[in-house]
């Protein structure tokens, strides 16, 4: 299943016929002789917590070999997200989303130290975004970057008394009352800085604490927004340049979307998808994992790409990615000994 990730193949056939024909070099992977109903019945039957579990191992891994953020501060970031993948749902009936249509929905805290997936849960296509949001628990003394759609005052009280930052976007309905009003750079962009207070009866029950209101101009497009965070130390620029990061986990979803294969499924029950899912996941891990080790200046899709190109070749991983020739020597003692 990892092979299909890396190769790109499509279907259980396509596995099949992909690895039947390199038979006479799967030694070295300790692979025996493959058929499509054994691959479908463990696809089916291997539970894919067994996955998940790897997963966790992985990520252990390749924590210790990231760099910093792009940022000055210490504080560890994330950008937290979900993305709905669409699922047919005649084909995929226990995944009931619409009334002609089947998702379910991958939630990312993507750790901007290396931008590793460090929270992932996958769940049916109506699990509510800040609904997982909430049972995350993120280290004391981290920023956490979030959309509008995890929009919930009692949570960001929560977040403030568990030492936990946020940055996000005010939504344009909310009462407000302005406690003071900062200096802002508007040769940044900026255009305000001020202490807040909620006044809605609600609002104000579930979120009785200050927050900080910051407005933002984007130079490139003129759009004008407005963010919130509990945070009172870092610039206003800071906090704006942070929402912009948050992009990055847009560009995840987009990237293992484009890359591995979590958008056609090779088996049909839950399981058999959640399966694909997460070995989806470790690869990305590995491959992060072999960038990291190289410290070579290459991305992660040049790594993908060169390891399909040379998946089944016994060949130096280092000297694969270096670009180093290739020795001929075994080549040239075959020829002289068919002489």
């Amino acid at each position: 299943m990892a092979m299909a990730q890396l190769a790109g193949r499509i279907s259980l056939r396509d596995i099949v016929e992909n690895i039947s024909s390199q038979t006479h070099r799967l030694y070295h992977l300790g692979s025996a002789k493959l058929s499509r109903s054994n691959l479908s019945r463990i696809n089916e039957d291997k539970p894919f917590a067994l996955y998940e579990a790897l997963f966790g191992k992985l990520l252990n891994r390749c924590q210790g070999m990231t760099p910093g953020h792009d940022f000055r501060f210490k504080n560890p970031l994330y950008s937290l997200d979900a993305s709905t993948i669409d699922l047919c749902l005649s084909v995929f009936p226990w995944a009931d989303f619409r009334t002609t249509k089947g998702a379910i929905k991958l939630h990312v805290g993507l750790n901007h130290e290396g931008y590793l997936p460090e929270f992932v849960t996958v769940t049916e296509g109506k699990t509510g975004d800040v609904t997982i949001g909430r049972t995350l628990k993120f280290p004391k003394g981290s920023i956490v970057a979030i959309d509008r759609g995890y929009n919930d005052y009692a949570w960001y009280n929560q977040l403030t008394e568990k030492g936990i930052f946020f940055v996000t976007r005010l939504k344009s309905n909310a009462k407000t009352r302005i406690v003071q009003r900062r200096p802002v750079l508007k040769d940044k962009g900026l255009t305000s800085d001020q202490p807040i207070e909620f006044t809605g009866i609600q609002t104000a029950k579930k979120c009785p604490i200050k927050l900080r209101r910051i407005g933002y101009r984007d130079p490139e497009t003129s759009k004008h927004y407005i963010f919130l965070t509990n945070n009172f130390k870092l610039a206003a620029k800071t906090i704006a340049d942070i929402y912009k990061a948050r992009w990055q986990v847009e560009l995840f979803f987009k990237w293992i979307k484009q890359n591995l294969k979590i958008k056609s499924f090779i088996g049909t029950s839950k399981n058999a998808v959640l399966t694909q899912i997460w070995i989806a996941l470790c690869v990305y891990l590995l491959l992060a994992f072999i960038k990291f080790q190289s410290k070579l200046n290459k991305s992660m899709q040049q790594i993908l790409r060169l390891l399909q190109l040379n998946l089944f070749e016994k060949r130096d991983l280092m000297a694969l990615l270096r670009g180093d020739p290739v020795c001929n020597n075994q080549a040239a003692s075959n020829q002289l000994a068919l002489l």
